[in-house]
């Protein structure tokens, strides 16, 4: 299994808008992150840390302008935190040990995929393509990449 740890080099190597949104708790404008439109088959991946996050056969277009997905890849991987903010009560979503902030889930998903609705910044993931995953060191990931 590989270990997946949050670095200082891995810190400085996020743009200001990466570091804003994974290390300060901040989100995208909507219909901004780079993700929202990508149907490419493939992973989504913690942009600090490398923990594998959501497959692309997972992703949908939820309508609320960001990347949304079901569920997560690997639930060993992502953390989710009850918080109290901007005047609700939210479900925060967060890697495990790169300990970035990824967005939210809330319960108005798709009802035939579960129900959930992962709605995720742009700027905490990195994508990788169903072509490099296996050179990448994701290839137990494949099985659940498919065309969408």
């Amino acid at each position: 299994m590989t270990l997946y740890t949050k670095s200082a080099d891995a810190i400085t190597q996020l743009t200001p808008e990466s570091y804003r949104v994974t290390q300060q708790n901040g989100t995208e404008h909507p219909g901004t992150g780079t993700y929202l439109d990508n149907n490419a088959a493939g992973i989504y991946v913690d942009i600090v840390s490398g923990e594998p996050l959501f497959a692309s056969s997972d992703k949908f277009e939820s309508g609320c302008g960001w990347p949304s997905f079901t569920k997560a890849i690997d639930p060993l991987y992502v953390s989710e935190i009850s918080e109290n903010s901007l005047g609700m009560i939210r479900t925060e979503v967060r890697s495990k040990n790169g300990d970035s902030h990824l967005g939210h889930v809330f319960s108005d998903g798709p009802p035939d995929r579960g129900g959930l609705r992962y709605c995720i910044n742009s700027a905490s993931l990195r994508f990788i393509a169903r072509d490099d995953m296996k050179s990448e060191g994701y290839s137990d990931y494949l099985d659940q990449v498919e065309d969408i």
